[in-house]
């Protein structure tokens, strides 16, 4: 989030891994104004059911605008049911496009149970490598634990709940108040 708009606000994080037929996305419930934590239940991850289809997001950034976002998401979806890339990169587009849309502060991570993709405010639809996506305060910390087991005998849940654990001990902005969403292809 941009520090001159929102300062002391901080983030959360957020995983996907995809792992043995399905994947798993899960948030901390932390929000934080500056050195205060001000709820530690958030729910930041969400089902999402348009035209009948399941599609899992996790959001990080202003709550508002990642609510923004996803009911922009699933209009999209409603638009090009099945369809989980053309909607994210429609998105995408109208994010990066759009006067109002341009100053929102959040990302997603969205999943269908086969794809996984990471939409930024800068016009990005990114499929992660690895098949580990991570955004948020403690995304990296995340994404660094996920990666070091993804070549375990763990299944995808496991390695998401493991590795969030690991981001709440190392980042302050995160906590281990887990929502967790796991969906198959």
């Amino acid at each position: 989030m941009a520090e001159d708009k929102f300062p002391g606000w901080h983030g959360t994080t957020i995983i996907g891994v995809r792992k043995g037929g399905r994947v798993v996305v899960a948030g901390d419930g932390q929000v934080s104004l500056g050195q205060t934590v001000i709820k530690g239940t958030a729910r930041k991850v969400r089902r999402l059911s348009p035209g009948g289809r399941d599609v899992v997001a996790g959001f990080a950034g202003s709550t508002a605008d990642a609510f923004t976002l996803l009911e922009r998401l699933e209009k999209k979806l409603e638009a090009a049911p099945g369809q989980l890339a053309r909607a994210c990169v429609e998105l995408a587009k109208d994010w990066r496009m759009d006067k109002y849309l341009r100053n929102l502060e959040a990302m997603l991570i969205v999943t269908d149970g086969a794809d996984l993709y990471v939409i930024t405010g800068a016009g990005d639809v990114l499929e992660p490598e690895h098949d580990i996506a991570a955004i948020g305060s403690g995304g990296n910390y995340a994404l660094a634990a996920a990666r070091a087991l993804i070549d375990s005998d763990l299944d995808a849940e496991t390695i998401a709940r493991k590795a969030m654990a690991i981001a709440a001990e190392i980042c302050v902005y995160t906590n281990g108040n887990l929502t967790v969403e796991s969906i198959a292809k």
